[in-house]
């Protein structure tokens, strides 16, 4: 039960919330949403907040109300909003060419190949737009792979995924998720797509053991799912598993990786290399939708000419920006930043009594909360909004807390003051 001294305790420790005054959404957002409900497909439930401008930590609506956005467009800004470094560059580039297709060669993908394959260690890229894309990209390479390298029957190829994944929406994605949201209404399914528990080696070794598999895809933390962090181990135990059945480890970083977790790739937490790692949202800063696959030689050319290919993917706009997204994480020791920061946050919410959040996880910068049942997540983060912190829940009962990792100290210790005082007057 909470006490009066933890309530005022915890008050007192934290005034930004109180102090400031209390977002309003007026007219002007109330015909946002109207305009998009009319004419727009229903296939988001956004947070009623109309945003207008974006820089760094802070997001403005179109009443002119600022917020520290805790949701980072699901780590695609990890720059922080408009990075002058990474719009400066999409300004000149665009006025200098924009698009070839890859009809011809341009004069910016080999420097982004030759970049991106460097820093990570990688043979080869096949650059794409989105991340699904991504995951798609990556499963036509482990089935081309399976059945040239490994051998694997015409058509029998299996990719084995983790429950509770989330990687997008196309058809691959629903044939491999196991939420009924996702796939309910769109069968049939892609076949030879199976799940595997999470965070489960035994049950993986015993799925591998099929000679019919040619990968297994997972996220190193669940996002979607509620920040799921495996145990210590586990994905060294995944690479030592995929290479005792001759199975391809893909690694979904498009939201784990980046510097977002506090380090390069999260799959660095482990000292693991993937056999194909997906990259994506945060490679180009927000600015311009770029994905990326990264693998070796004896995997990435397995497919030829005419085999796979996207109108934009490697486009001189998008690679160029690439590029800076990627000098940029560099230069500004954003892992770094993320590390130290995601600590203090963690620790600040820790502070919240155990029956009102009774988890809190997460690495670097990619965290959550879960709270009571007895709360709704939902009008929590509208609280939040209201006292200037911009978050959604997912699964109903988790609150994700995911800023930009430029943010600095003072900055997260306000936005944690207000989260945690939001939560405490909720509750009261």
């Amino acid at each position: 039960m909470l006490t009066r001294l933890t309530i005022q305790s915890l008050r007192l420790k934290s005034t930004a919330a109180s102090t400031a005054a209390l977002r309003k959404i007026g007219s002007r957002s109330e015909e946002i949403f109207h305009r998009e409900d009319k004419y727009g497909a229903h296939n988001y439930k956004p947070l009623p907040v109309a945003i207008a401008k974006g820089e760094g930590v802070f997001l403005w609506d179109v009443e002119g109300n600022r917020y520290y956005d805790f949701l980072s467009a699901y780590s695609a800004v990890n720059q922080g909003h408009c990075h002058p470094k990474i719009v400066e560059t999409l300004k000149k580039q665009a006025t200098t060419l924009t698009l070839t297709s890859r009809a011809y060669y341009n004069n910016i993908l080999g420097e982004f190949e030759e970049y991106i394959t460097g820093l990570f260690g990688y043979d080869k890229v096949l650059p794409m737009n989105t991340g699904v894309e991504g995951g798609e990209t990556a499963i036509k390479l482990a089935r081309r792979w399976g059945y040239q390298v490994k051998k694997i029957p015409e058509n029998m190829a299996k990719t084995l995924f983790a429950t509770g994944n989330f990687w997008g929406r196309t058809m691959a994605a629903v044939s491999s998720s196991d939420d009924s949201d996702s796939y309910g209404g769109y069968g049939p399914f892609m076949p030879r797509m199976e799940l595997v528990p999470y965070n489960n080696l035994p049950e993986l070794d015993k799925a591998l053991s099929d000679p019919t598999v040619c990968a297994f895809m997972v996220e190193p933390i669940q996002g979607e799912a509620g920040v799921v962090v495996p145990d210590e181990g586990y994905l060294a135990g995944v690479r030592k598993l995929c290479t005792k059945h001759n199975v391809l480890f893909i690694a979904d970083e498009v939201q784990t990786g980046l510097a977002r977790t506090g380090k390069r790739l999260c799959v660095d937490h482990d000292n693991v290399r993937p056999d194909i790692v997906i990259l994506g949202k945060a490679l180009s800063g927000g600015v311009y939708p770029v994905s990326a696959v990264l693998a070796d030689d004896d995997i990435m050319l397995q497919i030829q000419p005419g085999q796979h290919g996207s109108t934009y993917g490697g486009n001189p706009l998008g690679t160029k920006v690439a590029i800076t997204a990627l000098e940029v994480l560099e230069d500004e020791k954003l892992a770094e930043n993320a590390d130290k920061m995601g600590a203090l946050l963690r620790k600040e919410l820790s502070e919240l009594p155990k029956d009102v959040v009774s988890v809190v996880r997460g690495k670097g910068l990619l965290n959550a909360i879960v709270v009571n049942s007895k709360i709704d997540a939902w009008q929590l983060c509208l609280k939040l909004r209201d006292n200037g912190v911009l978050a959604k829940p997912t699964h109903v009962d988790k609150i994700r807390f995911a800023p930009p990792l430029v943010i600095s100290e003072e900055q997260l210790q306000e936005a944690a003051n207000i989260i945690k005082e939001t939560i405490m007057e909720y509750i009261n």
